[in-house]
C-alpha cells in the first residue's frame, strides 16, 4: 500500500481514507482502485481488500473466464500549494509510499511530468515531494505529475505508473487592471441626471472562484458632482442637470476598481476618463448691434456688396448654424441678400441700380435664425433675432449707360464693304447729359471686321464676311463721355452671320467603293450621299446624274433615289484587275438653294479578288509569281551567298584603294636597276650645279639612316659648307655622300621622290666619253685602271674598261649614254 502526504503552511488536512469497501465498490463499478491510503497527517491505514479482491478475480477467471483490469497500487487525488511562498525551505507537497516498501531501500521512488526535477523534486528513498521554487497561479494554475516505484537494483516497475495533479492555491496578489484606459467617452450637454456616459471594466488575473481576491468594486475619485459610477457594473452616469458647453466642455473623471469586495486590505487600480460634452442647440442667435449703417455710391454696378453683418450663436456645427433675410424695409427691391459660406456672414449686395438724384437713402431690416432647431428646447426660443440697416446714397459722376444690356444683329454674309449691321445707343445720366462718344476695342475685333461711327453707334462691316469661317462674331462696343472725368462703359453686341448659298455640295464621304470581279450586273455597289458647307435647312435637297462625258458608259450607270442619295449599278460583267484595276466615275451634285450650286465630284471604283461567298480577298493589283522549282529556303540562300560576294568584291576594291607605296626605301631597291629614258644631254662629269646624284642610289648605306619619302625632316639642320671634291676628284663615293647628305638637311630641296631633270651642259669630262659610238674606227689609250680605286659600285665598270686587252675608244666629248 502507498501512501501520499501533504503538508502546506504547516497545517495538516486529512483528504481520504480507502479502505476494503473501496476494493468492492471498484469491482462493482468494473475500475480499479489502487490500494493506496492517502492521509495528510502521515498515518497509515492497511486493509485486506487487496488479497481478498485477488482471490475472487482468480475464481472468477476460471469459472467464467471474467477478464478485469490489472490491480494498480495507487490511489491519486488532488494536491494543493499556496502560490507565492517566499519561506527558506522548500515546501512540502505530500509524500508516495508503496504497500511493497518494507523499509529497506530496496524502492526507488520515481517523478515525471510538469515540473518534474526543476518546480517539483522527490526523494527516491522516503518518497517526499517538495516544491523548490515559488509558484505564480497566474502564469500556471496546476501541474499534471506522474509517480512510480521502481526496484533500486534492477528499475523493473513495482507498480504501474499513476497520475496527480497539483493545484496552486491562489492568493491576492494581483491589483485589478483597466486593459483598454485611458477611456474618451462623449455626452450630449444639458442631459438629464442619471444619463449614461459610458462603461469602465477592469480585469483580476487573481482565481475568480477562490475567495474574494477577483470581486471589484468601482468608485469614482475624481469627477464629482457632476459625474457618478456604479459600484457593480462600472457604469458612469452624468450627476448634476444643466451641464453646459458653452461654459465647460471637458471634464476629466479617475475611477478605481478594488478587489476584495472594497474592504480594506484590498488591491486596487484607477482608469482616467475624458468626458466631453457635445453640442446642442440651446442658444439662440443674437446680433451685436441693432442697427447697421451703410453706404454705396450711385455708380456702382448691381451685384456690388454694400456691406455686411453676422448674428453670434455659441452653439455649433448646424446648432450654431444662421440663415438670414430681409423681412421688411423700402429697399427690399433695390438691395438683395447673400450668404457668405466661409464666414457665415450675411453680405447684402446692390439689386439694382441707385440714382442720388432720385433717393438718397433706403432701410431694409434682417432676421437671422436656426434653421436646426431641437424641440426639446422650444421653450428657450425664439431662436431668432432682427436688426435694421440704413444705407445711404453718396453721389457720383456716372459713366454712360448703354439702354440695352446686350446687342444681338444679324447681317448677310458676303455683304459689301460698309453694309449697316445695326446701332446702339448710350446716354449720360448725370444731370450735364454730356455727349457720348463710341468705339471698339481692337481686341474685342483683332482682324477688323466692323467699324463704328463714334457720334451716333452705327456699326458697319468693313469688308465681306464668311459664315463657313465664323457664323457669329462677338464684339464690344465702349462710350465714354465727352467731358467729366471721361468715364466709359462697354456693351456686349453679337453679331450673327446670315447663310447664303455660296458653296456647292459634295460627297459626304471619299472613300474608295471596292467591287468584286465577279460583281452581277444590275448590283447596287455603292449608295453615295452630299452634304452642303452652306446651312442646311430642313428642305435642302440634292440631286444626282453622271457627267455628261461619262453618261453613256458602259459600266456603270447612276440612279437619283430623290432622298438626297443616289446608288451606283453595274451594268456588265467580266470585270478583271489585270485589265484594269481601277475606275473613275465622275458624278454631278446640285442643290436647290438659291442660287443654285453644283459640284462635280469623282467617285473611285476599285476592283477586288473575292471568293465564291464575294467576300473581298485582295485589291491590289497582284506582281507576277516566278514559277514553283526553287523553295523558298533556297531563295534566301542564294541571295545571301549574292550578298556575301559583293561584299568581299568591296571590301577587296577598299584595301586596293588604301594600299600605299612603303615610306621607308629600303637597300634592295636601288633606282639604278630602272631604265630612265630622256631626251636632254648631260653635262658630264663637270656637271654638279644643276644634277644631283643623289637621285641615282639611296644613301642609307653610309650611315644606316633611312630617310623618309613622303614627309619633310622634321629637323632642319643648316647646310655644312664642307668643300665640294673638285672635278677631277677620284673620291667619287665622298662625293655622292656629300651631296647625299646635303639634299637631306636641306628644307629647300624638292620632294625626295621626285625626278629631277638636268639640263645644264658640262665643260668636259677627263674621264672622256663613255661612248662606244666611235670605238670601232678609233683607239683609245686611255688608262681605265683608276676606276678599280671608285670602290664597288664602279666594279662593273671597271672590269669592262679596266683590263689592258681591251680598248675604248673616245666619242663625242660631252656625251652622256
Amino acid at each position: 500500500m502507498v501512501m501520499l502526504k501533504r503538508h502546506g503552511l504547516g497545517l495538516m488536512r486529512a483528504f481520504l481514507v480507502l479502505v476494503g469497501v473501496s476494493a468492492l465498490c471498484s469491482v462493482a463499478l468494473g475500475t480499479r482502485r489502487a490500494n493506496v491510503s492517502l492521509d495528510q497527517r502521515g498515518n497509515k491505514h492497511r486493509h485486506q481488500g487487496h488479497m481478498s479482491l485477488h482471490r475472487h478475480r482468480q475464481r472468477g477467471g476460471k469459472e467464467g473466464q471474467v477478464l478485469y483490469r490489472s490491480k494498480r497500487g495507487w490511489v491519486w487525488n488532488q494536491f494543493f500549494v499556496i502560490e507565492e511562498y517566499t519561506g527558506p525551505d522548500p515546501v512540502l507537497v505530500g509524500r508516495l509510499h508503496s504497500d511493497v516498501d518494507s523499509g529497506n531501500g530496496n524502492i526507488k521512488y520515481i517523478l515525471s511530468g510538469e515540473g518534474a526535477g526543476t518546480i517539483f523534486v522527490i526523494d527516491d528513498k522516503t518518497g517526499n515531494i517538495h516544491a523548490t521554487k515559488t509558484l505564480d497561479r497566474e502564469e500556471q494554475a496546476q501541474y499534471t505529475l506522474t509517480a512510480q516505484a521502481v526496484d533500486r537494483d534492477t528499475n523493473k516497475p513495482l507498480e504501474p505508473p499513476s497520475e496527480f495533479i497539483v493545484k496552486v492555491q491562489d492568493i491576492n496578489d494581483n491589483p485589478p487592471e483597466f486593459l483598454h484606459g485611458p477611456y474618451y467617452a462623449r455626452v450630449p450637454e444639458m442631459s438629464n441626471v442619471g444619463t449614461s456616459v459610458m462603461q469602465v471594466t477592469a480585469t483580476d488575473a487573481d482565481d475568480p472562484t477562490y475567495g474574494n481576491s477577483a470581486r471589484l468594486v468601482y468608485s469614482i475619485l475624481q469627477g464629482q458632482p457632476y459625474f457618478s459610477v456604479e459600484p457593480q457594473t462600472g457604469i458612469i452616469r452624468t450627476a448634476l442637470p444643466n451641464m453646459d458647453r458653452e461654459a465647460r466642455q471637458e471634464y476629466d473623471v479617475v475611477i478605481q476598481a478594488k478587489d476584495m469586495g472594497g474592504h480594506m486590505g484590498g488591491l486596487s487600480g484607477t482608469t482616467e476618463v475624458k468626458i466631453t460634452l457635445t453640442d446642442v442647440n440651446d442658444n439662440p442667435p443674437k446680433f451685436p448691434q441693432s442697427v447697421y449703417p451703410m453706404s454705396v455710391s450711385e455708380d456702382k454696378v448691381p451685384g456690388e456688396e454694400v456691406g455686411r453683418l453676422k448674428a453670434k450663436d455659441p452653439d455649433l456645427g448646424d446648432n450654431g448654424l444662421v440663415n438670414y433675410r430681409l423681412v421688411d424695409g423700402d429697399g427690399m427691391n433695390m438691395f438683395e441678400l447673400s450668404v457668405d459660406s466661409e464666414t457665415r456672414e450675411a453680405v447684402i449686395k446692390l439689386k439694382k441700380m441707385v440714382d442720388f438724384e432720385t433717393k438718397r437713402s433706403y432701410t431694409l431690416k434682417v432676421e437671422g435664425s436656426n434653421p436646426h432647431v431641437d424641440p426639446q428646447f422650444l421653450a428657450w426660443g425664439p431662436y431668432k433675432d432682427e436688426a435694421t440697416i440704413k444705407i445711404s446714397v453718396e453721389d457720383a459722376d456716372e459713366p454712360p449707360v448703354f439702354v440695352a444690356p446686350s446687342y444681338t444683329f444679324e447681317v448677310e454674309e458676303n455683304a459689301p464693304e460698309g453694309t449697316l449691321v445695326g446701332r446702339v445707343h448710350a446716354k449720360d445720366t448725370d444731370v450735364a447729359n454730356n455727349p457720348v462718344r463710341y468705339m471698339i476695342p481692337r481686341y474685342t475685333d483683332v482682324e477688323q471686321f466692323f467699324a463704328i461711327n463714334t457720334e451716333d453707334g452705327m456699326i458697319t462691316t468693313m469688308r465681306p464676311l464668311d459664315r463657313e469661317t465664323q457664323n457669329w462674331h462677338n464684339i464690344s462696343v465702349s462710350a465714354t463721355e465727352i467731358g467729366g472725368h471721361h468715364q466709359d462703359t462697354k456693351v456686349r453686341v453679337n453679331i450673327k452671320v446670315k447663310d447664303v448659298n455660296d458653296n456647292p455640295p459634295e460627297f459626304a464621304t471619299n472613300n474608295e467603293v471596292l467591287m468584286c470581279e465577279s460583281v452581277a450586273p444590275g448590283k447596287v455597289i455603292e449608295t453615295v450621299s452630299a452634304v452642303d458647307k452652306d446651312e442646311m435647312a430642313h428642305r435642302q435637297h440634292f440631286t444626282f446624274s453622271l457627267a455628261p462625258e461619262v453618261a453613256h458608259n458602259n459600266n456603270f450607270s447612276l440612279k437619283d433615289n430623290r432622298d438626297s442619295t443616289a446608288s451606283i449599278y453595274v451594268l456588265r460583267k467580266g470585270f478583271s484587275r489585270l485589265t484594269q484595276d481601277v475606275y473613275y466615275l465622275p458624278i454631278e451634285i446640285n442643290d436647290n438653294g438659291f442660287p443654285a450650286m453644283s459640284s462635280t465630284n469623282t467617285l473611285t471604283i476599285r476592283v477586288c479578288s473575292c471568293d465564291s461567298k464575294n467576300t473581298i480577298l485582295s485589291c491590289n493589283v497582284e506582281p507576277y509569281v516566278l514559277p514553283a522549282g526553287l523553295s523558298t529556303g533556297a531563295l534566301i540562300a542564294i541571295l545571301a551567298c549574292i550578298v556575301i560576294l559583293l561584299a568581299i568584291v568591296v571590301l577587296f576594291v577598299a584595301l586596293r584603294r588604301q594600299k600605299k607605296e612603303p615610306l621607308i626605301v629600303f637597300e634592295e631597291e636601288d633606282i639604278r636597276e630602272n631604265i630612265i629614258t630622256y631626251d636632254d644631254e648631260g653635262g658630264g662629269e663637270e656637271d654638279t650645279e644643276a644634277f644631283d646624284i643623289a637621285t641615282l642610289q639611296n644613301p642609307d648605306g653610309a650611315n644606316g639612316f633611312l630617310p623618309r619619302k613622303d614627309i619633310k625632316p622634321e629637323l632642319q639642320y643648316p647646310l655644312r659648307p664642307g668643300g665640294r671634291p673638285a672635278a677631277n676628284s677620284v673620291d667619287v663615293d665622298d662625293f655622292i655622300k656629300t651631296r647625299i647628305a646635303e639634299a637631306d638637311s636641306d628644307p629647300t630641296a624638292p620632294p625626295y621622290d621626285s625626278i629631277q631633270i638636268y639640263g645644264y651642259e658640262g665643260r668636259g669630262s677627263l674621264a672622256g666619253s663613255l661612248s662606244s659610238l666611235e670605238s670601232v674606227t678609233t683607239e683609245s689609250d686611255l688608262d681605265y685602271d683608276y676606276l678599280q680605286s671608285w670602290g664597288p659600285r664602279f666594279k662593273k665598270l671597271a672590269d669592262l674598261y679596266g683590263t689592258k686587252d681591251c680598248s675604248i675608244h673616245d666619242g663625242d666629248d660631252g656625251e652622256d649614254s
